[in-house]
């Protein structure tokens, strides 16, 4: 079995971390990912009652370790407070460097994965001692910079010392593990990939809209300002990517006829009741290498295998 520094690290089997989804719930995905010896991840976007039902349904699914997941948009003390009570073997975050976060987090002995895009943020992330470098490219779906995987996860290995560094964005199959590892990350992070799995949590007309992708209309949206919640802190920086709908289109197109006081609290309504994909259905360019839904455990043992075969010269 393929292993790396990175599962020492991190207590798991095989270096593949399930991305952080919301606001819809993952826990059966994250589940998954966990047997199959990743590191599932969970987000909080949710009530707070509803994230504690998440975590106690996830101890009881497995008892591997598991990555809760906060950001910036926006951050939610309450939330990150009761994740520092429930103890997850790691905090996974984006959207800004906070190191006033981790040092709480490794207070509680928890450790801290830290989402980067670019070499500035890395550089803040080795310096707050994050424990997990995530290099996330910009072909990534939902938030996420503007560099390409391929040159960010170099970058950030330079600068990252003795702190794994793990490639997210892009990234869909064995192919994308074996690259990642050339270019110097200790494993990969999956997002795309899983929500095409027969485990998440959201419409199949968005699972199907994936497998159907070539890539290509998995775009920026780049007035996202006017319908998402604000960042909590300044000097917070990050581009969802999504799959085109009609709403995204007439957003960027003319985004003078997109009233923010109605738009962000429909899409908030329409993410509560399970139909964003209408509105925003987050994806990645690595939605051109997905043909199918497969179960996750399935998903992750092929991711594997297919590098393992690539790294011993035995595929092309």
């Amino acid at each position: 079995m393929l292993r790396t520094p990175l599962c020492e690290t991190l207590g798991i089997d095989v270096p593949v971390i399930g991305a952080p989804f919301g606001p819809f719930e993952e826990v059966e995905v994250a589940a998954a990912v966990c047997e199959a010896g990743g590191l599932g991840s969970v987000g909080t976007g949710g009530p707070l009652p509803a994230l504690r039902e998440q975590w106690t349904r996830l101890r009881q699914l497995t008892d591997r370790p598991f990555a809760v997941n906060h950001t910036m948009r926006p951050f939610n003390e309450e939330a990150f407070q009761a994740t520092i009570e429930e103890r997850p073997a790691a905090i996974s975050f984006h959207m800004s460097v906070p190191a006033d976060l981790v040092a709480r987090a490794h207070e509680a002995g928890i450790l801290w994965v830290q989402q980067v895009q670019d070499v500035r943020e890395a550089e803040q992330a080795v310096r707050a001692e994050a424990d997990v470098i995530v290099a996330q490219g910009g072909e990534a779906g939902g938030h996420g910079g503007e560099v390409s995987t391929m040159v960010l996860v170099p970058q950030v290995v330079d600068v990252a010392g003795g702190v794994p560094v793990v490639a997210a964005g892009g990234i869909a199959d064995g192919r994308g593990l074996a690259a990642a590892l050339a270019l110097g990350a200790q494993g990969v992070v999956l997002g795309t990939r899983l929500l095409a799995s027969a485990e998440m949590n959201i419409s199949e007309e968005w699972k199907q809209r994936i497998v159907a992708s070539d890539g290509r209309d998995a775009v920026k949206v780049t007035q996202h300002d006017r319908v998402l919640p604000p960042f909590s802190r300044p000097g917070c920086h990050s581009v969802p990517r999504s799959l085109r709908t009609p709403f995204l289109d007439e957003l960027e197109e003319h985004p003078e006829r997109v009233d923010p006081a109605l738009a962000g609290p429909q899409l908030m309504q329409a993410a509560r009741e399970g139909r964003i994909h209408a509105y925003l259905p987050m994806a990645g360019q690595s939605a051109g290498l997905i043909r199918d839904v497969r179960p996750t455990a399935e998903i992750v043992r092929d991711v594997v295998d297919t590098a393992e075969r690539i790294l011993h010269g035995e595929v092309a």
